[in-house]
């Protein structure tokens, strides 16, 4: 079942914040994502809240200080995917800007396929083996999960820092230090943090201390915010919660990339992607550089991906981005692949109306492969808006193993309710992380219908019918003036994202004309029922993935967005729902 409902939000508030100078379209948007005064609308640098609250985060710079002091070697181990990549750059470029120019810092990405996630014993083993051997392992977007891995370092002589995000099992590492927002006890009030934003905050209180220790003052001191451009790529591709800390985190990342001033990895991958850079948005970081970025950790190796980020060379990294394109491209075929097998798994139940009594979705195949199992999770959770979790053989080493990624709704926490299956059933889940709405986990091939029967036993439990209610909030409706490329630009500027939500409006049409594109899309010529517009204007509307017609009338959910084509600018309407009710 499909429910409409409008965002509430508070006209006087709405009021309030068009008199301090928000465009009154943006005040009613701001009101109803919970902001209550003016100062809030400030996105400045200053506003971020303050390194001291942090736990460690001082104490892990005075470490960090004295160890570039002496030089010794350190090596940073990165995550596989976007926020990790972003993460491990911005740690070695910071360190380097910050004394660590002559420091050995080299970086090591596991091989998802090989090695799995995380600081594990068999990557420790890798570290070890570098020339020179580091004396320091600091952890990116991971660690926080990995005791055996920090035991096996310090076996082998090499201490580590963990700086993470993601929430920890019973017992921490037993590490050097820790700087996680999410660790026992951290008042930090933003727990939504991505791993490149703890790294971003590593630097800024390394270079306070570096100050402290007159290194350098606050006039000659290196500006670290030079990176908020990898910082906002991170924190959005990750899917971060967009509270005010991260939306000051990425606006001020946003600028430096509108501005033509960021790293030439991110310029090379706004041109691989036809994006106009000097228009940048949360929406173009999310879904058109983060997947491009990524598509290195599920095909190939992370490490192309980090080189790219590194790079000081615009040739060098239009050849590594147009690469990192062509990879993406092979992701989508294999997607696109996985996921007609997925759904023809699943026809007889849908045909049946089964899929109703299904609380949850899990899937495997011989013959998929493990780097899109989590895309594909996520198009099964946005179908049939059910959790679901999709497996894969672990590795080719490994014939026994499955590793599954899984994607969530709103409501129901994925990372406890396998919490829950593993407690139930010792040993089912050889191991597993993760957070609410999405977790990875490896588990017996032998197993896969245990686990499935366990898992949809606590699916069952923790889901009622208000998390299975398909929900679509929107911002109701638009004004007839509102419907310019103007306002397209407008919403467009703005910093949207997880927690933070797109606009989304809703009105009646009349639906003029309607064809596919690519035999998978639908276009349409949609004019407002309401219609006073001059020459009774109709608007181009696209419904991505969609192939049924609409009727003669329809109430629909939808983005608008200004399409810039040969030097026109004209309204789009982004459709995302048809209200049947």
């Amino acid at each position: 079942m499909s429910v409409f409902s409008q965002r509430p939000f508070s006209e006087r508030t709405a009021i309030w914040l068009h008199q301090n100078g928000l465009h009154p379209l943006l005040a009613k948007l701001y009101a109803a994502r919970g902001v209550t005064k003016p100062d809030e609308l400030s996105l400045d640098l200053k506003e971020l809240l303050s390194p001291i609250e942090l736990k460690n985060c001082i104490s892990t710079a005075s470490l960090l200080a004295d160890i570039l002091e002496r030089k010794e070697p350190i090596l940073v181990v990165a995550d596989y995917d976007c926020d990790g990549a972003t993460a491990c750059a911005v740690a070695i470029r910071g360190l380097k800007m910050l004394g660590g120019s002559d420091t050995p810092i080299q970086f090591l990405v596991p091989n998802r396929f090989t090695m799995g996630y995380g600081l594990t014993p068999e990557v420790v083993e890798l570290a070890a083996q570098q020339v020179p051997k580091p004396k320091y392992l600091i952890t990116v977007d991971n660690g926080i999960a990995s005791e055996a891995g920090v035991d096996r370092a310090r076996e082998l002589g090499m201490e580590v820092i963990i700086t993470d995000h993601h929430l920890p099992g019973d017992r921490l590492p037993n590490a050097m230090a820790i700087v996680n927002p999410n660790q026992p006890g951290c008042p930090f009030s933003s727990k939504a943090l991505a791993g490149v934003g703890v790294m971003f905050y590593l630097l800024v209180a390394l270079r306070a201390e570096l100050r402290k220790r007159n290194q350098f003052t606050v006039d000659t001191q290196p500006k670290i915010e030079n990176l908020l451009d990898l910082v906002a790529l991170g924190t959005v591709a990750d899917v971060a919660q967009l509270d005010r800390n991260n939306r000051i985190l990425v606006s001020n990342g946003l600028k430096r990339i509108r501005a033509g001033v960021s790293q030439a990895g991110i310029q090379a991958l706004f041109q691989a992607a036809g994006r106009d850079s000097s228009k940048a948005n949360t929406f173009d970081l999310g879904f058109a550089i983060g997947p491009r970025l990524n598509a290195a950790g599920r095909l190939a190796d992370m490490t192309l991906g980090i080189r790219l980020l590194l790079s000081d060379k615009p040739d060098e990294a239009i050849e590594l981005a147009y690469e990192l394109d062509r990879i993406n491209r092979e992701r989508r075929v294999i997607e696109s692949g996985m996921q007609e097998a997925a759904l023809a798994l699943l026809a007889e139940d849908e045909l049946t109306g089964s899929m109703e009594d299904r609380p949850g979705i899990c899937l495997w195949n011989p013959e998929w492969h493990q780097g899109v199992v989590g895309i594909v999770a996520s198009r099964l959770k946005e179908r049939f808006n059910r959790p679901a979790i999709v497996f894969a053989p672990a590795d080719s080493h490994s014939e026994e193993e499955l590793r599954g990624s899984g994607r969530s709704l709103t409501g129901f926490h994925l990372r406890d309710a396998l919490d829950i299956v593993s407690k139930r059933e010792p040993g089912l889940i050889l191991k597993f992380g993760g957070h609410a709405m999405a977790a990875g986990l490896t588990i017996r091939k032998s197993d896969f219908e245990k686990f499935d029967a366990l898992f949809q036993q606590v699916a069952k439990e923790l889901l009622n019918d208000e998390i299975l209610e398909r929900r679509h909030i929107h911002d109701g409706n638009l004004g007839l003036s509102d419907f310019t490329p103007e306002i397209g630009d407008l919403l467009a500027e703005e910093i949207w994202g997880q927690g933070f939500p797109q606009p989304s409006f809703y009105g009646e049409f009349e639906v003029i004309q309607q064809s596919l594109m690519k035999e998978k899309h639908l276009r349409l010529q949609l004019r407002p029922c309401d219609s006073s517009l001059p020459g009774n204007a109709a608007f181009t509307g696209v419904w991505f993935n969609r192939t049924q017609a609409l009727p003669a009338k329809a109430k629909l959910a939808y983005r608008l967005v200004t399409n810039r084509y040969q030097g026109q600018a004209k309204v789009q309407l982004m459709i995302e729902a048809h209200d049947e009710g």
